[in-house]
């Protein structure tokens, strides 16, 4: 330890920040590009890179978190103060600082990470890759192949499950050697409010948008009972988990064409097909999601984003498909990676990811431990509030179609969106408050299936479409539970999205429905929201929400007025049917 760190004063506490910073800056540049490689290329040895400097990092950040807790009782100016919070905070798997934890760690989290990449099934004589996975789900209507892809894809999990116990069982031991009861405690300690607080507060929020999730489920479940019939869509019961669309029934976009609203002629744009009928590629769609924040006044992406990025699927090498977004050397060096299709649902994604790169250029110039957003929804929100603004009107501004639709396609508008966004809450909360049971003990290993299904149950009226065999380690079959990433952001990011939305339509003075708005090319929303995101993590999370919505509370009502059109037709088209299950 270093010397100026043995007395817990004012001045050495500002001299281990500077040290801190340097170091984790230099460090966190190594790590990124190493992480990159093997990410976009996936080998033994990139592995093993990725496995021994994530080490290093880990070891490190547990050791900068333990000498930061010598400043609890140092009186510091409030930068200083968050700094010492953040270092405590922020390392989303703690390694204790015992001989050999963080190797053991990282080798584990390295594994866990490949294992769900490399994962493959076999289905019609030809081995399908994951993302492939994720194309027969969303294409394939026939239950029994449904099922049949749905199964397969979950036997990749079942091996997970000992690394994921021996994961636990040290990141555990990480969190409390930084002085939290286990990992679920120091993940909600990270939103500058009590843990407990935080846990109450995500469960108001739902309680505010759940009647929007209640009428969507009863409808869907009906519609796909009048498709499959009562013995594969029972009425009574929660609804088949393969028959949703996805992989994980976290989005049920797919399906639209199942459960559309009945008696409207107008349809939804289909912008798969304009995207094709206009020539676009994905560089061209990533191209164009640059425009829309350019329109708002922000600096084009730098040229080496696009020699950079890993923008389709390259031929013959493993890579990570999952989206992701990333500025390398936290400065200027961003990117995205991903397996881009032409399609809706990529051509939101990339607008997302860029939601990620303009937040992470924008707080580039803060302090080093300032270089991120205050509340992990935040990050997540960026991109999919602009992805709202992907209006019919938008569409036509940008070339895409000729004339926007009539007023009464909103209806199936509406829909195609809430079978995203709304249908995706729950699983949007229930993934980390599983979580919460494994890092508290209060599911043991045995149970953690069945605890899984349980809160699928619960919050999303969900059910397997067999019994699971008593070895079956389903969480692990999403990317977000091997990849260790917390999860609780994305459900945030659903309410702070349509909350920075209304607030960008206010500001342009947009007095029609809300799901019609878009604040294209507006330079002066650009201008307030650059501000907010330039602060970065500088600030509480309140303070940054104030400054662009004018509250400090995150609330879901703007989402509820989003979708209220909608809400009318479910509640009168449910009445009387047997909701629930």
């Amino acid at each position: 330890m270093d010397a100026h760190a043995q007395r817990a004063t004012k001045k050495n506490a500002e001299k281990f920040l500077a040290e801190v910073e340097a170091n984790l800056k230099d460090l966190s540049e190594e790590a990124a590009r190493t992480a990159w490689v093997r990410a976009t290329y996936i080998t033994y040895d990139t592995s093993w890179l990725e496995a021994r400097i994530s080490a290093e990092l880990t070891k490190l950040s547990v050791q900068y978190a333990n000498e930061a807790k010598r400043y609890d009782r140092t009186d510091l100016p409030a930068d200083m103060r968050r700094k010492m919070n953040i270092l405590k905070q922020s390392i989303t798997l703690p390694a204790p600082s015992e001989e050999g934890a963080a190797d053991r760690l990282s080798e584990i989290t390295t594994r866990l990470d490949n294992a769900y990449a490399t994962g493959t099934i076999e289905f019609g004589g030809e081995t399908v890759p994951q993302n492939q996975t994720e194309i027969l789900m969303r294409t394939l209507r026939d239950p029994e192949q449904l099922e049949e892809v749905w199964t397969k894809w979950r036997e990749n999990s079942k091996a997970m499950k000992d690394d994921y116990v021996a994961m636990v069982e040290i990141a555990n031991e990480g969190a409390r050697e930084l002085g939290y009861a286990d990992l679920g405690q120091m993940w909600r300690s990270n939103y500058d409010m009590d843990p407990d607080a935080f846990a109450e507060e995500v469960d108001r929020l739902w309680g505010q948008v759940k009647p929007l999730y209640d009428n969507l489920h009863c409808a869907v479940k009906y519609s796909l009972n009048e498709e499959y019939g009562d013995e594969v869509v029972p009425l009574d019961q929660p609804i088949r988990a393969d028959l949703l669309g996805n992989m994980w029934a976290q989005s049920w976009g797919s399906i639209y064409d199942l459960v559309k609203p009945e008696g409207i002629e107008a349809e939804a744009v289909d912008i798969e097909a304009a995207l094709k009928a206009h020539g676009y590629t994905p560089l061209k769609m990533v191209q164009q999601a640059e425009s829309f924040f350019t329109s708002l006044g922000f600096e084009p992406l730098p040229e080496t984003f696009y020699e950079r990025s890993q923008i389709t699927k390259p031929v013959g090498r493993e890579v990570v498909c999952h989206a992701s977004a990333w500025n390398l050397n936290d400065e200027d060096d961003l990117r995205i990676k991903m397996c881009t299709e032409v399609n809706a649902d990529d051509f939101q994604t990339v607008h997302h990811e860029l939601g990620h790169n303009f937040y992470q250029r924008a707080y580039s110039k803060q302090d080093y431990l300032f270089r991120n957003d205050p509340n992990d929804g935040f990050h997540e929100a960026i991109g999919d509030m602009v992805a709202l603004s992907i209006t019919p009107a938008y569409l036509q501004e940008i070339g895409l179609i000729d004339e926007a639709p009539p007023a009464e396609a909103d209806l199936p508008i509406l829909m195609q969106k809430a079978l995203d966004g709304v249908a995706f809450l729950p699983f949007g909360l229930l993934v980390d408050k599983w979580r919460w049971q494994v890092f508290s003990g209060e599911l043991q290993p045995n149970e953690w299936n069945d605890g899984w299904w349980a809160l699928r149950e619960e919050y999303q009226g969900i059910r397997p479409p067999a019994e699971r065999p008593a070895d079956a380690f389903d969480p692990g079959a999403k990317y977000h539970i091997p990849g260790n990433t917390p999860y609780m952001r994305y459900f945030l990011a659903r309410i702070l999205q349509f909350q920075f939305y209304k607030a960008a339509c206010d500001q342009i003075g947009w007095e029609g429905p809300l799901h019609r708005c878009s604040f294209y090319g507006s330079e002066e929303v650009g201008q307030r929201f650059n501000a907010m995101l330039e602060k970065g993590n500088s600030q509480p999370w309140q303070d940054s929400l104030e400054e662009f919505t004018g509250t400090r509370e995150m609330d879901g009502s703007a989402m509820v007025e989003y979708f209220r059109p909608l809400m009318d037709y479910l509640e009168e088209q449910n009445a009387g049917r047997n909701c629930g299950w």
